[in-house]
């Protein structure tokens, strides 16, 4: 029954979302279209809805487009500051570099360019560039790199750029007349005015040939600003070419512009009557547009913190009804479960502790049989060779014989008290003491300190053998690989803590021989205590190991 409902919930999920994503793509559709028609409140309205949906279904790239579209609306209507909070939404969805991030950029340039922050502007289209995956994408902000230079009179800089654009054979109709506009007027500005009339007129041309309206009058500015000092008829009729277009693609700033430049030409009052109610009108709607693109975006998002109330509440409802109908299946499932855990925790304790007896058996057997064969075995076959090739009426090689048998004496006693059963109680101290002093010889010394400061009274059992196996397998390991002179065992402790530093003079070893060495089984030992051992080492520079563990 659970997996039905899931299966059920599931088709429920997948259907809400299918119906999710077919809405958000219809208000997309509906945004560009009222975007083409200019109908920029119902625009935004129709993209910031479709924001929202595509939130909800986590598409970042249909949340990305939605996004840019509203600021490009609110630029046209010179909200420039609501757009750039527009674009820094969007950015957040960006994970790669890609179209998107290109566009975001170059809208962000044009924003700080009509506000005048020329050299964010340029960041920001320089950072487009990068964003852009092919050369016909880097064209548009690097027109716009040089609109920037032009206005900064940084000439030289623009024309580079613009005969650079020019010079691409992929270099679409529309891009390349706004580069023999743009071209044009910085020869102009320049003081180069044959160059400049030549390109201004081209670009014009192209641009009226390609039915680019809006591009034609930003020719015709800037040929009424061309002959604003040398022809006023002439520069009147292109402010009034600009003029009437401008009025025509419902683009007020141009209008201003056109009417701004006929004012200066003194062609009359009516125009300066004009620039002023459009003007006061102009700063009037603009207002109202940022209001409406702020209540729009204000009541999108107080519509969806509620409709994701109602469904948190309906979600609890539906959640609330699923608890009750399975906490009784539940609590009978989780009696029976922790029956059946506690019988098989019980059967592996048990398994457990078996195991390790027989482990612990089976290693105490192989390192006997390991330092019998390695060590014991070799000095008996060394003595039986030394009898049997020796005279033993000479009174040196009795001497030598008996020595011969005091070490093997020695050896066999110190393999028993390696392998016997630690003492933990009140002897702790002397007897590990009396193991680590058992590795002094005529070759080595071991220097023992502080072991007497620790209350080993107050350690764990476990923690005391822990300790003991640790310092015999040191000690073992530098009798066999160190070839030591000095060794120092010093025994540190806190209020919780014990710290046993380990060092020689041997001849070291590389850290990743460590393993080979059986070092690693030390590393198991502590961790099973929550210690921790270090190990320094290099060739030919000792061997130092720290210890630490809790009491």
């Amino acid at each position: 029954m659970a997996a039905l409902i899931s299966c059920t919930e599931k088709a429920k999920i997948d259907l809400d979302a299918k119906e999710i994503i077919k809405e958000a793509i219809s208000l997309r559709d509906k945004g560009e279209l009222n975007f083409q028609n200019k109908n920029y409140n119902t625009a935004f309205y129709n993209f910031n809805k479709s924001k929202i949906a595509f939130e909800t279904a986590k598409d970042s790239a249909n949340i990305v487009y939605n996004l840019i579209q509203m600021a490009s609306i609110q630029q046209i209507n010179g909200d420039y500051y609501g757009s750039k909070e527009t674009l820094t939404e969007a950015l957040q969805y960006i994970k790669k570099k890609n179209i998107y991030s290109a566009a975001i950029n170059n809208s962000f340039g044009i924003a700080d360019k009509e506000l005048s922050l020329y050299n964010d502007a340029l960041f920001y289209y320089n950072e487009a560039i990068k964003d852009s995956d092919d050369d016909i994408s880097k064209l548009s902000p690097l027109n716009n790199i040089a609109v920037i230079h032009i206005r900064q009179k940084k000439y030289d800089k623009a024309i580079e750029i613009l005969e650079s654009i020019l010079s691409q054979s992929q270099t679409s109709e529309n891009i390349k007349g706004r580069a023999l506009d743009n071209l044009g007027f910085a020869y102009f500005k320049k003081g180069m005015p044959e160059k400049g009339i030549h390109f201004l007129n081209e670009g014009l041309n192209l641009r009226i040939k390609i039915s680019d309206e809006y591009g034609s009058i930003g020719s015709y500015l800037h040929l009424a600003e061309f002959y604003s000092k040398t022809n006023i008829q002439k520069s009147n009729e292109y402010a009034q070419k600009a003029y009437e277009l401008a009025t025509k693609s419902n683009s007020v700033d141009e209008r201003l512009k056109a009417l701004s430049l006929s004012i200066s030409n003194n062609a009359g009052t009516q125009y300066a009557q004009n620039y002023i109610s459009i003007n006061d009108s102009i700063i009037n709607i603009r207002n109202n547009f940022k209001n409406k693109f702020a209540k729009i975006k204000y009541d999108s998002k107080k519509e969806k913190d509620e409709n994701q109330k109602l469904r948190l509440e309906k979600a609890e409802n539906e959640l609330a009804l699923q608890k009750a109908q399975y906490q009784r299946i539940f609590f009978t499932i989780g009696i029976v479960g922790l029956f059946l855990l506690l019988i098989y925790l019980r059967k592996r304790y048990e398994n457990r502790n078996r195991i390790e007896k027989i482990k612990t058996a089976y290693d105490t057997e192989t390192r006997i049989a390991k330092d019998i064969h390695d060590e014991l075995a070799n000095d008996v076959f060394n003595t039986i060779t030394f009898t049997q090739t020796q005279s033993l009426i000479a009174d040196h090689n009795k001497d030598t014989l008996l020595q011969k048998l005091d070490q093997i004496y020695a050896r066999v006693r110190g393999i028993s008290r390696e392998n016997n059963d630690i003492d933990t109680g009140i002897n702790y101290s002397n007897n590990l003491k009396d193991m680590l002093s058992t590795y002094n010889s005529n070759k080595t010394n071991v220097l023992i300190n502080s072991i007497e400061k620790v209350n080993w009274e107050l350690i764990e059992d476990l923690k005391k053998i822990t300790i003991q196996r640790i310092l015999q397998e040191l000690m073992v390991n530098m009798k066999k690989h160190s070839e030591a002179s000095v060794v120092v065992v010093k025994f540190e402790n806190s209020a919780n803590t014990i710290f046993i530093n380990y060092s020689d003079n041997g001849k070291g070893c590389e850290k990743t021989k460590i393993i080979k060495n059986g070092l690693q089984n030390m590393e198991n030992r502590i961790s099973a205590i929550k210690g921790t051992i270090t190990f320094e080492t290099e060739p030919d520079k000792g061997f130092k190991v720290k210890i630490t563990m809790p009491k």
